[in-house]
Order: C-alpha cells, then structure tokens, then sequence
C-alpha cells in the first residue's frame, strides 16, 4: 500500500455511516497503586486502595471505539445496557465517542449491564498486572420485548448504512443479543441490501450465521469446518479451507493466526496471507482481536481490496497491543507510523 493510497482510504472512512449491532460490556478499569496497601482491620485481609477508575465500552463497544478513532460520520450502537450505575458509566462513555448516536441503544430494566472490572496494580517500571477480574453478565435468556425492539432498529438503519458489524460476545449463547431472530433478520437484510457491508464475529462461532464476511480465529475456524488438526496441521489447511468458505457464502473470509498475521479469501479469488508485524517490547492482546474487526469492515465499506484491508487490519492490531492495560485505538497517525 502506497502513502497516497492509504490518504484515499482514510478520507473515504469519514464518509462512512456505520452500525454495530451485538453485546456492548462497561469495561472498568482500578488502577491500584501498592505503596498504598493496607490490611483490613476487620478481616485482616488486604486492602488494594484504588487511586482511579476508568470506564471504557468494551466488547461490541470496543468495536465502536476502535471506529471512532477513525472518525466516520456516523456510528449506531444497536444493542442494550440495564438500568443500572454500570448501564449510566456504559452510555457515558459511548457518549464521549466522536459521531456516536444512541437512539438505538436501549436502556432496560430487563437486563443487567454487562460488566468486566478490572483491578490494575501499578508498579513503576512494569507492566500492569490484573488481579482476579469481577465480571457480571446475564444468564437468562434475552426477552423478546428487547429482541424485538433490537430488531425493529436494524431494519430501520440499514437502509442508511454502508457497513454493520455483527459482534456476539455473549456469556452462553441465547443470553446476548445475537439471537436466531436476530440472525434470520440479518439475512434478510443482506439479501435486501446488497451493497451493505455485513461482518461476523463471534465468540461461539459462526456455523449459525448466515452468508455474510465472516473474521475468526483458528479455533474458531477450526469448529466452523469441523477440523481437528494440530495448530500446526491447521495452518496449512486455512488457506484452502478460507477459499472455499468464501465461495460458498459468496463473501470473503478472514482467519486470523495471532503472531503469524492474517488469511483472507474472496469468492473465486486464492487466499491470501498477510504477515504480523513485529513485537517491540510488552504486548497487551486485550482487544485485538476487536481492532482487527473493525478496521476491515472499514476498509471493505471503504473499497479497499482485500490484501489492503488486511494490512490495514494487522497494522492497527499492531497499534492496539502494545498499549498496556487498556483495549486501545489505532488513530489514522499511529496506522501511518506502522506502515510507512
């Protein structure tokens, strides 16, 4: 990718009109300093003195936040938070994000705010260390009224997108937002609108989705084509195994190898595999996975091909892991240093 193509492309981005519609968490952050430590007078425990708390979206919000920070001109959260303090910090903080409108992001006694707290000791001269995490989620199955009201919101947007992140980051499946109702409204909706940009990303796989770009994991990969190979074994059957994937579902496909980089494949196109860039130093994987997400749906609504969108995607990867201790952002200037 040439410097001048890469200008193209991210002025193409602020014309963009983006969804996301899935599992929006609060992520919490206790930044705990230990030269502050005391023990409990009435446990005679340890007491961690948190000195700040930062509060992020997280999960389909991490998406949100990573295409922010490359500041489309329109972005819907179509999700849902509880009616709780979580739920207040969770639109807080989307509501903080550059062109992020809330008017399908439903407030609901139903559910609770998905949560993930995170304590943080800081000790100088070292990465953070996360102690035992404090999640909350719901374990019940969503309720229709709130199904309903979700789906009611993409059928209402779509017409007015250009790309629509799937994203189901659910504890067990039928709790999140990405139900089989859901998903047969999404393919219809595909079906309807066939220059939307649609891509799938879920943390329990996608054999239930219907045709759309699908990005995963190898694990993920490997589930989805029913392999049991050795991660060694697997690699050499991705690429193969993308290609037909993407002819099959008349999308492209996207597999992503941690450390070795990326595979891609098109309908009626070979795979193609896009390198890593190098580690300098501590990495924090925390969110990556989210960053790679969103930057190829942006570059596929944008018209890059597909090793464009790629390298687009491994260089804002590289961005977001070495920021320790939070699930960060690849701005446009930080892509242009890992690139050129």
């Amino acid at each position: 990718m040439t410097p001048d193509r890469f200008e193209a492309l991210i002025a193409r981005f602020r014309t963009l009109r983006l969804g996301v519609v899935g599992d929006f968490s609060l992520d919490r952050y206790f930044d705990i300093d230990p030269a502050r430590a005391e023990t409990s007078l009435e446990t005679g425990k340890a007491v961690h003195n948190v000195t700040r708390v930062r509060c992020q979206p997280g999960a389909a919000g991490n998406i949100v936040q990573n295409l922010a920070a490359l500041t489309p001109a329109a972005l819907w959260p179509i999700g849902c938070c509880g009616d709780d303090g979580e739920g207040f910090e969770l639109r807080r903080a989307l509501k903080r994000l550059p062109g992020v409108h809330l008017d399908h992001f439903l407030q609901t006694p139903a559910r609770l705010t998905f949560t993930y707290s995170k304590p943080l000791v800081h000790i100088p001269g070292r990465p953070p260390e996360e102690l035992s995490r404090l999640d909350i989620k719901n374990w019940t199955p969503t309720p229709p009224t709130v199904e309903a009201a979700l789906i009611a919101s993409l059928q209402q947007l779509a017409p007015q997108l250009d790309a629509l992140v799937v994203m189901d980051q659910a504890a067990a499946p039928g709790t999140g937002i990405v139900s089989r109702a859901v998903l047969n409204a999404l393919a219809a909706i595909s079906r309807a609108h066939h220059r939307l940009v649609i891509v799938a990303d879920s943390r329990h796989g996608l054999t239930p989705y219907p045709p759309l770009v699908f990005k995963m994991n190898a694990a993920e990969f490997a589930l989805l084509t029913g392999r049991s190979d050795s991660p060694a074994e697997l690699f050499d059957h991705i690429p193969g195994g993308a290609a037909a994937l993407a002819e099959r579902n008349g999308h492209p496909v996207f597999i992503t190898l941690a450390e070795r980089g990326m595979i891609g494949a098109a309908p009626g196109q070979k795979a193609i595999h896009v390198r890593a860039f190098p580690v300098r130093g501590p990495i924090d994987i925390v969110g990556a996975g989210d960053t790679v997400t969103a930057m190829l749906t942006l570059a596929l609504a944008a018209g890059a091909n597909l090793r464009e969108a790629m390298e687009l995607a491994q260089a804002a990867a590289s961005v977001v892991v070495h920021q320790l201790g939070t699930t960060g952002v690849a701005p446009p200037a930080e892509l242009r240093k890992r690139l050129f």
